[in-house]
């Protein structure tokens, strides 16, 4: 799985905050977590000066964060993340009126984690739940989510299959991408004009459904070839990506307009989002 699919999204005070799943819980971005609680332009500097301040903070710096891939807008990068635990600590030092509603919604996230593990449907339903207060319509939600569940069952098959590194998944996702569209996902990324937004909660329904189509017939052609190792999962996911393309061109030749749209969800200053349809 790529840094940008183990990368989600939380909601703070309107401030969104990167988070990813290691040992099993949740770990945020420190910086996010800084600049939701003191809206400073520049939290490297902040948290520099707050080590500063708290000898014993920063004594323990090591223990308390651990750097973990995450999406940024250079691309995947490791960035300085903790758990619920080390931010309580890390909250200490932040003079902040926002540090105890952080607080309350920090171990409400945790707690949300420990439910998800032991029903993993909650999880599908927080998501859906995020979707809706952004505002996105209930049917481009439903595609959305099933979208989800068809691209964990083909990257299990690539866990299984001898491609488990990021590097791996992001060649794989490229060729599906490219038979499918006729773009890398950088590519489709700058016809929508996104930088570190996910591609896919930019999509329209048709691109959500083919890009379903893609990855879907790609695991059915792992299963069905018993592919195994980099190589012939790199065929398959190129075979599966021109199944949705022969069906997008199709698509594009009866309704006489591309499938591949610029439109976009961006939560633009001061604008409304736009609607995907």
């Amino acid at each position: 799985m790529t840094a940008k699919e183990l990368t989600k999204l939380a909601l703070f005070d309107g401030r969104q905050i990167r988070k990813t799943i290691h040992n099993d819980e949740w770990w945020f971005s420190v910086s996010d977590v800084v600049e939701a609680l003191t809206d400073t332009p520049n939290a490297t500097d902040y948290i520099k000066k707050m080590r500063k301040r708290d000898a014993e903070l920063s004594k323990g710096w090591g223990q308390i964060v651990t750097p973990l891939w995450l999406a940024t807008e250079g691309g995947k990068q490791k960035v300085n993340c903790s758990n619920t635990e080390g931010l309580f600590r890390i909250i200490q030092s932040i003079p902040s009126p926002k540090a105890e509603p952080f607080k309350r919604w920090l171990a409400k996230v945790g707690h949300e984690r420990i439910q998800e593990i032991e029903n993993p449907e909650l999880s599908m339903a927080r998501m859906q739940e995020l979707y809706e207060k952004k505002g996105y319509p209930k049917e481009w939600i439903d595609k959305r989510l099933r979208g989800i569940a068809v691209r964990q069952d083909l990257t299990d098959e690539w866990k299984n299959r001898g491609a488990n590194s990021n590097a791996a998944y992001a060649i794989l996702t490229n060729e599906i991408m490219q038979g499918a569209f006729d773009l890398k996902v950088n590519e489709y990324k700058e016809v929508k004009g996104l930088e570190r937004e996910n591609l896919r909660d930019h999509m329209t329904d048709m691109e959500l459904i083919l890009t379903m189509l893609a990855e879907a017939t790609t695991t059915k052609l792992h299963r069905d070839r018993d592919s195994q190792g980099f190589e012939p999962l790199k065929k398959d996911a190129r075979d599966g990506g021109a199944v949705a393309g022969r069906t997008r061109k199709d698509i594009e030749t009866q309704g006489g307009k591309p499938v591949v749209s610029g439109e976009n969800f961006k939560q633009l200053s001061g604008t409304k989002p736009r609607r995907l349809k």
